[in-house]
């Protein structure tokens, strides 16, 4: 094992799938000679050179395309976004392109392609830098959605994506990037995309939540426990493809459930889970499922006004609790 910060992390995964396959580059803006803007990309022009470490003009539209186009005739890019929110610049080539290509040629092309880079909140950056763009991107057929919460998933996942024929959205987290965890130094790791990671066995309550959520959902799993209770964590992982067998498996032990989802609420990834939840374990539940996610309301700039707009660990612990008739 290695210990590794998140961006080490995902910057390995990068380097050893360019080292073993030649079609694969990256793309985006500041990614070569500025090292990338979060230092994800550091070292990796020396090492594989302008035509493979490409930057871009404030063009996502532009590169998102050129991206599509170049995975339709036989390359593999991996196009970094310096944020989601950015993303809707290229929501076109991410959706209507990217996404359809495929189905609408009959599978006369495929669009093996990545579109990487931070999402969600990341403190004090206003409402157009604090979106949760998984919900969003997790809507669209012919998309794949990958949400890692730590260095040793982002790695595994996102050497899958890579080697994966189909268009994969790899959502990181700006704030995770410093992060450090133990990584596995297997000569080719890889993690399966669509299969959940049960992080926590436990008997009372399922908590599931994914990317960023997750380390809030463990510290509330904490406290549950010195309370004497006994939760269960999930992490997803993968957003699309969902590995609901291991959510249904989890609320058929525990009757119970919350959903820890940084998304506004309304058709929300958390929106989804439940919904499954229902339709294929309506009968194991006690207790209605709860969710907590971001306010309904464009992210405040203010500090105190965005700590009471993300979901805190008191809100979960307050959920569960509730879920469990312990209040």
């Amino acid at each position: 094992m290695a210990n590794l910060q998140l961006r080490e992390a995902i910057r390995a995964a990068m380097v050893e799938e360019m080292e073993r396959d030649e079609r694969i580059f990256l793309i985006g803006e500041e990614v070569a000679e500025y090292n990338g803007a979060y230092k994800v990309s550091e070292g990796m022009l020396d090492q594989f050179g302008a035509k493979r470490v490409i930057d871009t003009p404030i063009s996502e539209n532009g590169f998102a395309g050129l991206g599509v186009g170049a995975a339709m005739n036989g390359l593999r890019p991996i196009v970094e976004f310096m944020t989601f929110n950015f993303s809707f610049v290229a929501i076109d080539q991410i959706i209507n392109n990217a996404a359809k290509i495929r189905y609408m040629s009959g599978g006369q092309f495929g669009v093996p392609i990545v579109f990487r880079g931070p999402n969600g909140a990341a403190g004090q950056l206003a409402a157009t830098h604090n979106t949760s763009t998984e919900s969003i991107y997790a809507t669209i057929p012919g998309l794949k959605v990958v949400a890692p919460s730590n260095p040793d998933d982002a790695k595994g996942l996102l050497k899958s994506a890579i080697r994966d024929d189909d268009p994969v959205v790899f959502l990181e987290s700006e704030v995770m990037y410093g992060m450090r965890g133990e990584v596995s130094d297997e000569a080719d790791y890889i993690i399966p995309l669509g299969k959940a990671r049960i992080a926590r066995q436990g008997k009372d309550v399922t908590i599931v939540a994914h990317s960023k959520s997750y380390h809030l959902a463990m510290k509330a799993a904490d406290a549950l426990v010195e309370q004497g209770f006994d939760p269960e964590v999930i992490d997803p992982r993968t957003i699309r493809p969902l590995d609901m067998d291991s959510i249904v498996e989890s609320i058929r032990k525990t009757n119970r459930c919350v959903i820890i989802d940084e998304s506004n609420p309304f058709a929300s990834i958390s929106s989804e889970i439940a919904f499954q939840i229902q339709q294929h374990a309506f009968d194991h539940l006690d207790a209605p499922i709860i969710r907590i996610t971001a306010k309904d309301t464009p992210a405040p700039y203010a500090k105190n006004l965005m700590e009471f707009y993300m979901p805190q660990v008191s809100d979960a612990v307050e959920a569960c609790r509730q879920v469990m008739y312990a209040n």
